[in-house]
């Protein structure tokens, strides 16, 4: 038992601050950081409520929505309200970044 090693967990590489980023990247970085500071609502009801209530600054939905309700409506609660929204290509993706999956 003592020759065995632990399992080492590798970290992606995280982007060094200053340097130039992709969009994708730097919505991931902004999703971890706001995640840590508990400032992102996750689904739909919870989204709806934060941009009602004027406490959203940024929404990102996912380009595969197969709900077109919902992708109406967030649409809409973010034109009335100003609210950016950014699409990105998968749901799965966004799932992990925002810790959900």
């Amino acid at each position: 038992m003592a020759d065995q090693e632990a399992p080492v967990a590798v970290e992606a590489p995280t982007p060094v601050l200053g340097e130039p980023m992709d969009l994708m990247t730097a919505l991931q970085l902004v999703m971890k950081k706001s995640s840590a500071h508990d400032g992102l609502v996750k689904g739909l009801r919870e989204a709806a409520k934060a941009i009602e209530k004027h406490a959203a600054q940024l929404c990102v939905l996912a380009e595969d929505c197969d709900q077109p309700d919902y992708v109406k409506l967030v649409k809409a609660l973010c034109a009335e309200h100003n609210v950016h929204l950014v699409t990105v290509p998968a749901a799965k993706t966004l799932g992990e970044w925002a810790g959900v999956c």
